[in-house]
């Protein structure tokens, strides 16, 4: 469950979002299963949207809890927030809206979407309590993709870049041929910031340590994909840790059933 204490860390780590802005209410959302059952929010990772998780509706997962899906701000077909940049902070805010406003406490977060959910969970009021971290950003070395645009001036520079770079490992790779068809639909300058923003943050934090301090959590992954300075953190963290054998990183589009039942295994 979240930690009840209010004060000076959750101010820290939340610092820079301006509270009266209005409620963000995602034009992508989707809605998989029942009104009826509890549902998990689904936040997508750095340059993704929502489709990651599309592969979720056909699995047992859907059939308990109802997934809900949208696009991040900026990214996929969902507009840049209006006078406001995607850093983390304010995605955070963002993510918290839709929590709240669908009455769900559980976040399935895709890679640096972990720091996105870790600090929506940490807002004061929030009834975010359990985070599904899906490869999510433990350490400075998982900000493998996102790291990348603190080397940028340019927002569009980064963009043409990061896509040129993926368009080589995306050659014989269906997930991340994928993957690197949604960056293209990525605002660049959402997806700067962003990275940004990620690689700041965790320079001066350990992102592990947010999640761990934010909700009741839960490390889904392939170890194999992983940082070993990641893996070293996570085995002494304590931290729920559910292996994904021969996943990929994006294991929600190729391993769907692997997620689910991971998700129902940690959620009984």
């Amino acid at each position: 469950m979240p930690d009840p204490r209010a004060g000076a860390t959750r101010r820290t780590h939340v610092a820079g979002i301006v509270s009266r802005t209005a409620s963000f209410r995602p034009r992508t959302l989707k809605r998989f299963g029942a009104a009826a059952m509890p549902g998990i929010l689904c936040v997508a990772g750095f340059g993704d949207d929502g489709s990651m998780f599309t592969p979720l509706a056909g699995t047992e997962l859907a059939k308990r809890y109802r997934l809900v899906t949208f696009d991040l701000p900026g990214f996929g077909d969902e507009p840049p927030l209006t006078g406001r940049s995607a850093t983390l902070a304010n995605l955070a805010k963002g993510v918290g809206d839709v929590a709240a406003a669908e009455g769900t406490g559980i976040v399935m977060a895709h890679s640096v979407a972990s720091i996105i959910a870790s600090l929506a969970a940490l807002r004061a009021g929030s009834g975010i309590h359990t985070i599904l971290s899906l490869e999510g950003n433990l350490t400075a070395a998982d900000a493998y993709f996102s790291g990348t645009a603190a080397d940028f001036e340019s927002p569009e520079t980064f963009h043409e870049v990061f896509l040129t770079r993926l368009e080589g490992m995306a050659a014989e790779d269906p997930i991340l041929a994928r993957y690197r068809a949604r960056v293209i639909h990525a605002q660049p300058h959402a997806l700067w910031t962003l990275g940004r923003d990620a690689a700041a943050f965790s320079a001066r934090v350990v992102p592990g340590e947010i999640l761990l301090e934010s909700s009741e959590a839960h490390y889904l992954h392939n170890p194999a994909n992983c940082a070993d300075s990641s893996m070293n953190w996570l085995r002494g963290s304590g931290m729920s840790a559910i292996e994904l054998p021969g996943a990929s990183h994006w294991a929600t589009v190729d391993a769907p059933q692997l997620v689910a039942d991971a998700a129902l295994r940690v959620l009984a």
